[in-house]
């Protein structure tokens, strides 16, 4: 999923309250791409502990693991300190997970990324009562380790086949072992399912142990795509010096084959793998299994190739029958962010389950025969987060969009619908609970505060602060900090409003034109204007006496389900049509110089800056492109055919937006930048792209960045990168 991948990249502004205009230090693109001047602070790796009481966090750059109370919000003791020499070569810790009986810990180091989600790491395990760190396993690096239920066994992924350790006899045993590179993955997705269903790892154990539930991939008939690897530098591949690597891996696109997937499930006891009946049609998707709170009930959510019928199918584990436990159909498409909201209760009797179905994205309450108890959350807003269900108070926690799509806040409701606000200070927050539901930590920030943490407890009173980033707020008070004001500016319909922030020059004179340049993602349920911190390159462009403004358009996120997928079957289209009636606006503003609006983007952004400058060609006179997508065929399955189905289904939405289609009304200047090594968003785009450019002899300027991915980072890749951007503009639009 693009967006997921660069959002972060969009998130900008900001302002203090009483920033000084024409005062203080001046920024430089080194505070943002290489110095990282204006990092926030934040609590790395809490967890909380069985008994509600403590947390745990780490410190000292992962070397240490401490415990704290709720209560004091002292320091208890520190659990593993990695500077003992007796721990010998480990010396840090990327993350952890406590056994269930919290007896064990365990640990992974030396991270090697595979795509996104993936990587294969280094586990150990810490046991507490001899005070040992051992190796999970002596046969190679690992992934996805993950405890037993009852903490005595570790399941992993080793080369595509899943292996059980047993920590009582120091015992490992492999139980699969058809996997294969480029063939059969057992227990880890797909590139295109980790992309595009946002997860890592395929495999859970049953809630008391027995048994371990497991998807596998049989990409054999998937097409490969190849990279080119050069030698490049940072790292440096040194055995490409003279002649480059082909890396190759299987990737769907749209219209192509997909993976073959079945679900399976191995008796710890008896040793016996069985395989779980999903039924005859093999083009489907499995984005998630999860089991039930019955050891020998296994939930399968399955999904149809137009990812618009979702059945949840209920799997006897031991013999392998299933039942259709719910069915949804969506006159669109099921919506990815839903498939995680799957909470089956403590009792056995009920699951939960969040759904569009009313036009809005709210909680449901059903029993396990499938029947529908009552609609847990209602109204004219989007419910995004399920914190949980507290059995003893009787209480649902969430996050929405209840008060603005602008800003989210945590609540908690009853069963008869009593709603209480969790979260007092405005802004963007999101919650951490506690195992018990007695505390929870919240993250808040706005455009005029960066990142708050406050442990609360469930009720909404405040504990104390945790992190208030008071050193940050003191720097930025040595600097000129532009002010992002909230606007609304007219879509192409005449009817709706976007949401939009405008940032004007810190040294802003009403009486003069400037130049403006609209920064945007405007993929499908995205959300770039929103009330929330950040810092990036606007405030510097701001600085540099442009007007920088974020727009979503019609397609975006939190305004509900018809807003946001109006855009089905036609991807480009209405956003493209937004973002040129929003350029007219902009050009209309007294204060701002017609002839000069551009428009950035990334990824999905970048396939909409292109697209807006050849479709908008009378509006927009500059626009950049970085990793753009200039045709959906040439992106991934699951993603595309989501919101546009198949190229054979629907030939004029793939070819009509195309920016690839729309060369010979190019009359700006367009920047195309792209990574040689992109495995999400390949520079075939651009290669493409640039080749239409050339047979309509449209000229154009390209850089390409060798051996990077679609982030475009590494040594001071970013630094060149958004230099490239700032030259490009102040040749331009300046």
């Amino acid at each position: 999923m693009i967006y997921k991948f660069i959002v972060c990249m969009f998130i900008v502004g900001f302002a203090l309250p009483g920033s000084a205009q024409n005062q203080g230090k001046k920024f430089t693109l080194n505070d943002f791409c290489l110095n990282y001047t204006f990092r926030t602070q934040g609590i790395t790796g809490l967890r909380s502990l069985n008994d509600g009481e403590h947390y745990t966090v780490l410190e000292d750059r992962g070397k240490k693991l401490v415990m704290y109370s709720y209560k004091t919000g002292k320091a208890v003791e520190t659990l593993l300190d990695l500077n003992d020499p007796k721990y010998g070569d480990v010396k840090m810790i990327q993350d952890y997970e406590f056994s269930p009986d919290e007896s064990h810990i365990l640990i992974y180091t030396n991270i090697q990324p595979i795509y996104r989600r993936s990587f294969t790491a280094d586990y150990y395990v810490f046991d507490f009562k001899n005070r040992e760190l051992k190796p999970l396993s002596e046969g190679g690096s690992q992934r996805l380790a993950t405890f037993s239920p009852v903490g005595t066994k570790i399941a992993f992924v080793r080369d595509n086949n899943i292996f059980i350790s047993d920590l009582r006899f120091g015992s490992e045993i492999q139980i699969t072992f058809d996997g294969k590179f480029n063939e059969i993955i057992n227990g880890a997705p797909d590139w295109v399912y980790e992309e595009e269903f946002a997860f890592n790892k395929a495999f859970e154990w049953a809630p008391d142990g027995s048994a371990l539930a497991f998807i596998k991939f049989n990409e054999s008939n998937v097409k490969i795509f190849h990279m080119n690897m050069f030698q490049g530098q940072y790292p440096a591949l040194k055995e490409n010096a003279t002649y480059p690597s082909n890396y190759s891996y299987k990737y769907p696109k749209a219209g192509e084959a997909n993976s073959v997937v079945s679900v399976h499930v191995y008796d710890i006891k008896d040793r016996v793998t069985t395989p779980m009946n999903i039924g005859e049609e093999t083009d489907i998707y499995i984005p998630r299994i999860k089991w039930t709170k019955d050891p020998k009930r296994l939930a399968i959510m399955k999904l149809n190739r137009f990812q618009n019928r979702l059945e949840i199918l209920l799997a006897n584990a031991r013999v392998g029958s299933t039942t259709v436990l719910y069915r949804e159909e969506n006159k669109y498409y099921i919506a990815e962010e839903n498939l995680d909201n799957l909470v089956f209760t403590e009792d056995g009797k009920n699951f939960i389950m969040s759904s569009e179905k009313n036009g809005y994205s709210h909680l449901y309450l059903y029993t396990m025969g499938g029947k529908e108890v009552q609609p847990i959350t209602s109204g004219n807003y989007d419910v995004v987060d399920f914190y949980g269900y507290d059995p003893v108070k009787k209480l649902y926690y969430y996050s929405s969009h209840e008060e603005s799509p602008l800003e989210k806040y945590v609540y908690s409701i009853d069963a008869k619908g009593k709603k209480k606000k969790l979260t007092p200070t405005k802004g963007w927050n999101e919650a951490e609970f506690s195992k018990s539901f007695k505390y929870f930590v919240n993250v808040v920030s706005n455009a005029d505060m960066p990142p708050l943490y406050t442990l609360y407890t469930a009720n909404g009173k405040a504990v104390r602060t945790l992190e208030d980033n008071a050193a940050l707020k003191e720097k930025l008070g040595e600097y000129n900090v532009a002010k992002r004001e909230y606007i609304q500016i007219p879509a192409a319909d005449g009817k709706t409003l976007l949401n939009a922030w405008m940032m004007k020059p810190t040294d802003f004179d009403a009486s003069k034109a400037y130049p403006v340049l609209i920064i945007q993602y405007s993929g499908p349920n995205s959300q770039q204007v929103r009330n929330s911190w950040g810092m990036d390159w606007a405030q510097y462009l701001a600085q540099e006496g442009y007007i920088v403004t974020c727009i979503d358009p019609r397609g975006t996120a939190a305004r509900g389900e018809e807003f946001r997928k109006c855009t089905y079957m036609q991807l480009g289209k209405i956003e493209s049509d937004d973002m040129i009636a929003a350029g007219k606006w902009l050009a209309e503003q007294p204060y701002i110089d017609a002839r000069k609006v551009g428009i950035w983007g990334w990824s999905f952004g970048g396939f909409m800056s292109s697209l807006c400058l050849m479709k908008g060609n009378d509006v927009f006179s500059t626009a950049i492109a970085v990793a753009p997508v200039t045709h959906w065929g040439f992106y991934d399955s699951i993603y595309t055919e989501r919101f546009m189905r198949r190229p054979q289904d629907n030939p004029s939405g793939y070819n009509d937006n195309s920016p690839i289609n729309w060369v010979k009304d190019l009359k700006g200047n367009l920047l195309l930048c792209h990574g040689t090594a992109d495995d999400n968003v390949h520079v075939q785009n651009a290669y493409e792209l640039a080749e239409a450019l050339v047979q309509a002899n449209k000229q154009f300027d390209m850089q390409i960045y060798t051996n990077r991915n679609h982030s475009i980072y590494g040594g001071v890749t970013r630094l060149h990168l958004y230099t490239k951007f700032v030259d490009y503009l102040n040749q331009h639009l300046k």
